[in-house]
């Protein structure tokens, strides 16, 4: 009998060791992991949370997109991107750093200006369509800072009069390509007789050909050597010959302030002759006086970068035109083809800004047309999205707009972190005051989920830019009591099996098992219905269900790595194994039955013995 009472029991003593574990360890290992999350905000340099528009002060813009009349399905992954590149360009030229723009569910963009920033002008940038015209170019000369401009212009020039009087007469024969060096010595006298160093244009070199014929090299070479043989500066087309007011405004223009490019695309319409900037691929910046446009950027039916197998052209960008296009585009490039640069090129210009000024050999009649020549493959996606953004078939709505000043943000996040304070501690009191001693654990669990919370918070900042505004603060909130509610469902389930006459170290034990159940039950339903929310909704309602969301799975985090661990290895403390009336654990406080005995298995009884046996 005793063997078999040990063998019963041995596996019992097995297990009860088993399911506790080293709860030292996870201890140790969640400890290890939040002293590494501190560590990397300190040395990221990033110690508090990026904080959003309605709490540091700025606008914030929610555009919807919606489909042109005639155009279904335009609304798409592809199309919202180079919208979102456009916009962004858009701001950037207001001289804002720190915005955001970025897509936000399937039609809709938030974009997110810093305050110091005019926001009646920032909504006229970011709530326009972008506009897409070819305009052919009259003149074109690097543009250089005004004061610079001066003193190295003075040096070549016989006086300031011929220079105001010819501003379009200093582009050079045979400067229509940066590669043709070796066939252009010949014209460096020229050059420095006509032409002062600051003002020697410069080009993509770039061609436009019909994609069909092999004639012009890709890199534009020999559309050079023609031009070379002429040694006479070219003129202005008379027809195109902009006004003295024009050509005053394009002598005095500095592209390289961002001031100037903003101010000079304000009022343009495309019937009249303007002057505008543009960067080329070394970065620099040249100035233009285009003509009207000729054709407008709707008329591109499609525009793709590809790449070139067969011949040496590398990445290209090929175009299609309407049918209105190709009459237009094959008038323009007809007039274009016969003269020489720079007034054989023809400027792309997207929302007043020159973004490539390829030259023209031929008139291009087949709807189809090619720019080649030095392209990479990131500058020729993007060229090719913006020809697509000219006719792509989307407007944009203005969904919402919210403009908070830096003085209200800081009241509103103070307004919330005192609520936070305040609930937090109203938690905490009820704790102590119901659960006493057990209330240390819990208020340890709040700690250590507050200092996650923090640290990923502050380095989702610089890694996702995500922003911690005024609802992810309401969210943050709200997770203290979710937080709590786990904790008092483990304590709840170790005073039950208390009540039941167990100690305390067993209780705790056969109470989790059936408490883990019902806080990742719970947990997931707060978490699927955080996760419904940030999908179906935009603006400032994902800020409070992407923290709750956050907070959640940080909840299930702690109680398994954290509370849990701390509470076995407290069941081991005199205190609380004893049940302490401070402990929150005293039996007769709770009510205790008494405790089980277990029952010896023993052999059968013996049958009664008759006191009057009968004889057989």
């Amino acid at each position: 009998m005793d063997r078999e009472n040990e063998k019963v029991a041995a596996p019992k003593k097995g297990r009860r060791q088993g399911t506790q574990g080293k709860p030292g360890r996870t201890l140790v290992f969640i400890l290890i992991a939040l002293v590494a999350l501190t560590g990397g905000m300190f040395l990221s340099g990033h110690t508090t949370p990026r904080l959003g528009i309605d709490l540091a002060g700025g606008t914030s813009i929610t555009l919807q997109a919606k489909n042109e009349p005639g155009q279904k399905n335009a609304i798409n992954e592809t199309n919202m991107n180079t919208a979102v590149d456009i916009i962004n360009k858009r701001v950037n030229g207001l001289g804002v750093s720190e915005a955001e723009v970025q897509t936000q569910g399937s039609e809709n963009i938030i974009v997110n200006i810093p305050k110091g920033t005019n926001a009646k002008q920032a909504r006229e940038q970011v709530g326009t369509t972008a506009q897409l015209f070819f305009r052919p170019v009259i003149a074109r000369q690097p543009s250089v800072p005004v004061d610079g401009g001066k003193d190295k212009g003075d040096k070549g020039n016989k006086g300031d009069k011929d220079k105001k009087d010819k501003p379009s007469s200093t582009p050079t024969p045979g400067a229509s390509d940066k590669g043709t060096d070796k066939d252009g010595d010949k014209g460096d006298k020229s050059k420095d007789e006509s032409a002062s160093p600051s003002s020697t244009p410069t080009t993509q070199g770039r061609s436009v050909t019909d994609g069909l014929k092999d004639e012009p090299t890709p890199s534009g070479k020999s559309s050079d050597k023609p031009q070379d043989k002429k040694d006479e500066t070219p003129k202005p087309d008379p027809a195109g010959d902009p006004s003295a007011k024009l050509q005053e405004q394009f002598a005095k223009l500095d592209c390289t302030d961002p001031k100037v490019r903003t101010k000079i695309k304000e009022g343009v319409k495309p019937s009249d002759p303007v002057v505008a900037c543009g960067k080329d691929s070394d970065d620099n910046w040249n100035k233009f006086i285009l003509g009207p446009s000729e054709v407008s950027g709707k008329e591109v039916d499609d525009a793709k970068a590809v790449y070139d197998t067969q011949g040496a052209a590398g990445w290209k960008v090929t175009m299609d035109f309407s049918k209105t296009g190709t009459k237009q585009f094959g008038d323009i490039t007809g007039k274009l083809a016969g003269k020489q640069s720079p007034q054989n090129e023809f400027g792309i210009v997207m929302d007043g800004e020159v973004v490539s000024w390829p030259f023209v050999q031929q008139a291009l009649t087949g709807g189809q047309a090619e720019i080649s020549g030095s392209f990479g493959q990131d500058e020729a996606k993007d060229l090719a999205n913006i020809l697509s953004y000219g006719a792509l078939p989307l407007t944009f709505k203005e969904q919402s707009v919210t403009t908070v000043s830096a003085a209200l943000g800081g009241e509103q996040l103070r307004a919330g972190l005192i609520a936070g304070a305040i609930g937090l501690a109203l938690v905490i009191i009820y704790l102590v005051a119901y659960y006493r001693g057990l209330a240390l654990i819990a208020i340890a669990s709040l700690g250590v989920s507050a200092a996650l919370t923090y640290t990923i918070m502050t380095l989702l900042g610089p890694t996702i830019k995500f922003a911690l505004n005024l609802p992810a603060v309401c969210g943050a909130i709200v997770a203290i009591g979710i937080t709590a509610d786990s904790f008092i469902v483990y304590f709840e389930r170790i005073r039950d099996e208390i009540r039941e006459g167990r100690t305390l170290r067993p209780a705790v034990e056969r109470a989790w098992p059936r408490a883990r159940r019902t806080i990742l039950v719970s947990d997931f339903v707060s978490f699927l219905a955080a996760a419904v929310l940030f999908v179906v909704t935009v603006g400032k309602v994902q800020g409070f269900a992407f923290t709750l969301g956050l907070t959640t799975l940080l909840d299930v985090v702690v109680v398994f790595f954290f509370t849990k661990p701390l509470m076995t290895i407290m069941a081991r403390k005199k205190f609380f194994a004893s049940g302490h009336k401070w402990s929150g654990l005293d039996p007769k406080r709770l009510g205790a039955h008494p405790p089980l005995r277990r029952s010896r298995r023993t052999s059968a009884p013996a049958a009664p013995v008759d006191p009057n046996p009968k004889e057989a």
